[in-house]
């Protein structure tokens, strides 16, 4: 600041001392103003703020030491320099002074030429010191500049993404961050020495075209995917947003970069997990229907046919519940690879979910897709080896033809499904090719599920009964509780034709639960009757132990109904309590702790484990009726069915056979010591109140013919031949034999069953079967008995071998010799008699 340009105020409670003051500073060029008293004067520094202060001490009011102090306390007037001018020389008022702020004293009567070197030195030391003051600042604002940029610079390197700041004009790096150094590979000033084009993001003149773009108005703030090139020349996927910033005169280009590799990355991975079965690494249902759509469009027009199969393994779960879902995982993997082997490189392959994969073939005629499928089935002829586990499974095939059978990807498929489902119920292992009538017969099989589902709402199911009956006493001993469904407009409907439907949709469990419920009410109201307490048995399917609350069905009813929980009867078939065997067996050992009874339905068919017989909670085995509906004839049944009541005895178990329809398959089970029976023979299902009619009635099995005397001598005679047999009978009659005759192989099997028969004479000519073929199942199933053949017809080594096999006991001709034959006859009684110790009369 010029000193000939300062104000100085000056502060004096006289006129003449402030006119003096005035006049004494004018010749050197300063402006002067004036107080006359300590108030005024601070009211003229708050208004205009003076370089220098001429101040009295002694002043009314307010005076010279308390102006000074007040103007030291103020940061805004501190740094004004003042000059305390007094009449006071004594050294107290000095220190006074200075202990206030003053920076100089005058004495008055002033010296001009003092007074002059006073104010010049004390402007000049203030100017100084404003200097001084500006640099600090200057310098501190510099440090705040640094600090700050450092600040911005920690800022940038702490965030994760790349930073670069470019200079429009240079178009070059001004300043970069460390993740950017890091990202590409370079160092901060070898950065500073290039341009965005030498990183790949583009050429000068698109980038230079782009810029200008933003700077003019179209900013480029959207995200932009590119790439850029690192240092060691490897690509680098990266999301890009800019901006444009005014700097002076210039631009500033931000450039803010993420590296999203492996968000790309598992974008991948989502899509392939969207689009591909993670176990086989084939299309899955999503992927395989859109590649689908693409070949019918590519296709269209052309001339070409497409086949949609549809695949389905057979008895996979069985796999699945043997061995475990994990060797289970590697029969999918290994069929998915031999699946593919048996496809061109255009065709496709999915897998839709579970054990069910599908093919697209494009062909120009049906007959390629029964080469495939043929291919596929030879495939499967070879066994997999599964982790040390040896397993052929077969597969069943649908195939549908566009267009054909149809013109849209959905339709195919429900197609090739329901072509597939009919190929498993011809017998697995096979395909068939979707026709019309598969199309009626899924919609109706639609429709009835349809009906099912009303069915279960509006309480259209009714429980028949049919009776179980022992073979010791001949009496009704239990019920067995069948399903039938009332459906209007259709009448009384069989559980064959709905259950396996129920199964599938999973209204099973809620049927079942209602069996259960209404099986308990009946019992209750029996319990409560005349006809008294009966034991009724329900069957139960494998989901109401997955899917319902088993345990809470059955114990509800119990106590609804009143009834003691013996009276009540579980049937389970060996495959349903096989699933989720943990949980199977925990409920019904807490249904077997209430006292429930446990049965297995259909034994034999199944599992047939002796395992399972010893972990379950089992009271009784029921035979299953395809191994009674031969049992008379068949020696592998006849084998089978008593192995199973030998077993079942064994194990404390009793046992019932079901499906008996005929008094000699009764006497074999009797004369095997079967416990119950239950079938046709002695009653169908019956609605309540047939059945309680009959109960009343006390009917009963017919009583057992008394063998408990001497046996007598029963002879069979077999001739398909109606004369032969009277023949035989006129010369055997007069020995006092029991003689029974057949005029076939199967009449022969139903006597045997009936009577205990030590001698058999055969035909060995006979329609259906011949002798010896008869003779040797009998020998399997009667092997007490002594067999002989009679024929006119000489097949010298089928009847050897029949010989040699023990199947013949003798062999004669026809015609006969009475006399012969009948010493014969009574030889072979008396031989019966001796091997087995069994007098005869």
């Amino acid at each position: 600041m010029s000193s000939a340009a300062a104000t100085i105020l000056i502060v004096d409670d006289e006129p003449q001392s402030r006119k003096l003051l005035e006049t004494l500073l004018r010749p050197e060029g300063y402006r002067t103003l004036s107080a006359a008293n300590g108030e005024d004067a601070l009211t003229s520094i708050g208004q205009s703020t003076p370089d220098l202060i001429l101040l009295d001490i002694m002043m009314p009011g307010i005076d010279g030491y308390q102006v000074a102090v007040i103007l030291k306390a103020n940061p805004a007037t501190a740094n004004i320099p003042i000059i305390m001018v007094t009449a006071l020389i004594d050294r107290s008022a000095r220190l006074a002074g200075l202990n206030a702020g003053a920076e100089e004293f005058l004495t008055k009567p002033v010296d001009r030429a003092e007074l002059w070197l006073r104010v010049r030195n004390l402007l000049r030391l203030k100017t100084f010191c404003a200097l001084q003051s500006h640099s600090l600042v200057l310098e501190q604002q510099v440090q705040a500049r640094m600090a700050d940029l450092q600040r911005f610079r920690t800022a940038m390197d702490a965030t994760a993404n790349a930073i670069f700041l470019l200079n429009h004009a240079t178009m070059h790096f001004i300043e970069v961050n460390t993740t950017a150094c890091k990202m590409l590979g370079y160092t901060r000033e070898e950065l500073f020495e290039m341009d965005p084009s030498q990183l790949g993001a583009g050429t000068q003149e698109l980038l230079q075209s782009a810029y200008y773009a933003a700077i003019t108005g179209n900013s480029l703030t959207d995200l932009v995917e590119t790439q850029l090139r690192r240092k060691d020349g490897t690509q680098l996927q990266v999301e890009m947003h800019r901006q444009t910033q005014p700097s002076g005169p210039d631009w500033i280009i931000v450039g803010v970069v993420r590296d999203i590799t492996e968000r790309k990355q598992a974008e991948l991975r989502l899509h392939h997990l969207a689009h591909y079965d993670a176990l086989t690494g084939l299309p899955n249902r999503t992927l395989f229907y859109e590649s689908l759509k693409k070949i019918m469009l590519q296709t269209a027009n052309s001339g070409w046919l497409i086949a949609v199969m549809f695949i389905d393994l057979d008895l996979f779960k069985n796999v699945n519940d043997s061995l475990g879902h994990g060797v289970g995982d590697e029969l999918l993997r290994q069929f998915s690879n031999r699946l593919v082997e048996c496809v061109r490189i255009r065709d496709t392959v999915g897998r839709l979910g579970g054990d069910e994969f599908a093919l697209v073939l494009v062909m120009q005629d049906e007959q390629d897709a029964v080469i495939v499928a043929n291919k596929i089935r030879d495939t499967l002829h070879r066994p997999f080896d599964l982790n040390g586990h040896e397993v052929t499974v077969t597969a069943s095939i649908g195939i549908t033809i566009y267009p054909t059978d149809a013109s849209d990807p959905e339709t195919l498929l429900r197609y090739a499904d329901t072509a597939m489902y009919r190929a498993k119920h011809a017998g697995r292992d096979t395909f068939r090719f979707f026709t019309a009538q598969m199309n009626v017969e899924m919609l109706t099989r639609l429709d009835l599920e349809k009906a099912l589902r009303q069915a279960v709402e509006n309480n259209e199911f009714v429980l028949h009964y049919q009776p179980k009956v022992r073979l010791d006493s001949g009496r009704v001993t239990g019920m067995e509780a069948l399903l039938r469904w009332q459906r209007p407009g259709h009448g009384l409907v069989f559980p064959g034709d709905f259950i396996p439907i129920l199964e599938e949709t999973g209204l099973i469990v809620r049927v079942g639960s209602w069996v259960i419920a209404a099986a308990c009410k009946q019992i209750g109201l029996w319990a409560h009757s005349s006809i008294g307490p009966i034991q009724v048995s329900v069957n139960v399917s494998g989901r109401q132990f997955i899917e319902g609350d088993l345990d809470g069905d059955v114990i509800k009813a119990l106590d609804d109904n009143d009834i003691t929980a013996d009276l009540l009867e579980l049937e389970l078939t060996e495959s349903s309590m096989m699933a989720n065997t943990d949980r199977t067996i925990a409920s019904l050992k807490n249904l077997k702790n209430r006292g429930v009874q446990i049965s297995v339905d259909d034994f034999g068919t199944g599992y047939s484990s002796l395992a399972y017989l010893r972990r379950f909670p089992i009271d009784k085995l029921k035979i299953d009726i395809a191994f009674i509906r031969e049992v008379t004839s068949n020696p592998d049944d006849a084998a089978i069915v008593q192995a199973i009541i030998d077993m079942a005895h064994s194990l404390k178990l009793e046992v019932i056979a079901e499906g008996v329809e005929t008094a000699a398959q009764l006497e074999y089970l009797r004369r095997h010591r079967c416990d119950q029976i239950q079938g046709y023979y002695f009653s169908r299902p019956l609605p309540v109140l047939e059945l309680e009619q009959m109960l009343r009635e006390e009917r009963r099995l017919p009583k057992q013919d008394d063998e408990a005397g001497t046996p007598r001598k029963t002879l069979l005679l077999v001739d398909d031949e109606a004369h032969i047999l009277s023949a035989l009978q006129r010369v055997l009659r007069q020995d006092g034999y029991h003689i029974l005759t057949a005029e076939s192989a199967a009449e022969g099997f139903e006597l045997l069953a009936l009577h205990k028969v030590q001698v058999i004479l055969c035909d060995q000519r006979m329609p259906t079967m011949n002798g010896t073929v008869f003779l040797d199942l009998v020998k399997d199933m009667y092997p007490n008995t002594l067999r002989i053949i009679l024929s006119g017809y000489i097949d010298v080594e089928s009847i050897l071998n029949a010989i040699n096999r023990g199947a013949i006991y003798r062999f004669y001709t026809k015609p006969w010799d009475n006399k012969v034959l009948r010493d014969n006859i009574c030889e072979a009684f008396q031989h019966h008699s001796l091997l087995h110790g069994v007098p005869l009369e």
